[in-house]
């Protein structure tokens, strides 16, 4: 089957990833956009894998205040080379992020990261709603769980579904950035500032 220059950059502009790589994954899944949008994603995610290892010493401090006012967010995002900190692609990811940050408010960058004393007022709170609830104390156990996974979910940052796409995590999107830009990027670190917190 031949793939037309359309099907190429229709996929291209859906996708961001390179022309070849358009080519091939609709060569791969026979003119199939959608499962060559899955066939991409897959190989950028093998691709962001192979980089997680490599330094990152380059980057962008992004600083987003929110219309009005009320919240502001500092984001340190590290890529591996100062070329790629100052394309255009990079500091519209960087500005995603910190904008994300301000509308979600995450307490973390990862659910390892959770203050532990945060986690044990949630636990607590969760075990005296399953007691008011009258469950049994196998059910109530898993109820709690079940909330904890929940309420990490919702504050670690890479856990979060992103704002813009909430099919796709932040994780998920720092690695399809790592795949269409080349290189190894991480979040460093953040801070979100909200006016009475």
């Amino acid at each position: 089957m031949s793939i037309s220059a359309a099907q190429v950059k229709e996929l291209r502009e859906r996708t961001g990833a390179g022309m070849m790589d358009c080519k091939k994954a609709l060569t791969e899944t026979d003119g199939d956009v959608d499962k060559a949008i899955e066939f991409l994603r897959t190989k950028g995610m093998a691709k962001a894998e192979k980089k997680a290892d490599r330094a990152t010493k380059q980057g962008l401090v992004e600083s987003y205040i929110h219309p009005g006012g009320g919240v502001g967010v500092l984001v340190e995002v590290l890529c591996e080379t100062d070329f790629v900190a100052r394309t255009d692609d990079f500091k519209g990811f960087v500005h995603d992020v910190a904008m994300h940050i301000a509308a979600t408010g995450p307490l973390a960058l990862s659910a390892d990261e959770l203050d532990q004393s945060t986690l044990e007022a949630e636990r607590e709170i969760y075990v005296k709603q399953a007691m008011e609830e009258g469950k049994p104390q196998e059910i109530a156990e898993k109820m709690v769980e079940g909330r904890l996974k929940k309420f990490r979910k919702e504050n670690a940052l890479l856990e979060q579904p992103f704002v813009k796409n909430p099919d796709q995590t932040i994780e998920e999107l720092v690695k399809e950035k790592v795949a269409s830009l080349g290189e190894n990027i991480r979040i460093h670190r953040f801070a979100r500032f909200a006016i009475g917190d």
